[in-house]
């Protein structure tokens, strides 16, 4: 991630917001037993790339290394996400959750992937909010 932070641009529209709700999410994902967080975790990687103003997540790549890792190429993704929100954070001066890359990983590996993904959206709703 050296490439920085660049700002998002909007071309003369609204911005995006990149607020979900994240009970709805968690009863969706949950009811759908699973299938669901494949489309959170698009839209994650959609506010990401958004805020950090470059392509840094690709669904389609992050899809296909899962498949072909038999899943452990989603450790790496959750460690990578949790640095992208730490940088979006540095970059708008706001509180950094230095031990998020970690904590996120800790939780897939323990089987909580879903709680790393609520604590991301909850990190990308703070931020939104502050850019609001």
């Amino acid at each position: 991630m050296s490439a920085g932070v660049r700002p998002p641009t909007y071309d003369g529209q609204a911005p995006r917001s990149h607020r979900l709700s994240i009970p709805l999410y968690l009863i969706t994902t949950v009811f759908t037993l699973g299938l669901f967080n494949l489309y959170w975790n698009y839209r994650q990687m959609q506010s990401c790339n958004d805020l950090l103003g470059r392509d840094e997540f690709s669904f389609g790549l992050w899809f296909l290394l899962c498949l072909v890792t038999c899943g452990l190429y989603h450790f790496y993704y959750q460690y990578r996400m949790g640095e992208a929100i730490n940088e979006i954070q540095r970059y708008y001066q706001l509180r950094v959750m230095n031990d998020l890359p970690v904590l996120s990983v800790l939780a897939a590996i323990v089987g909580f992937g879903i709680v790393a993904d609520c604590i991301h959206q909850h990190e990308i709703n703070k931020i939104d909010a502050e850019l609001s």
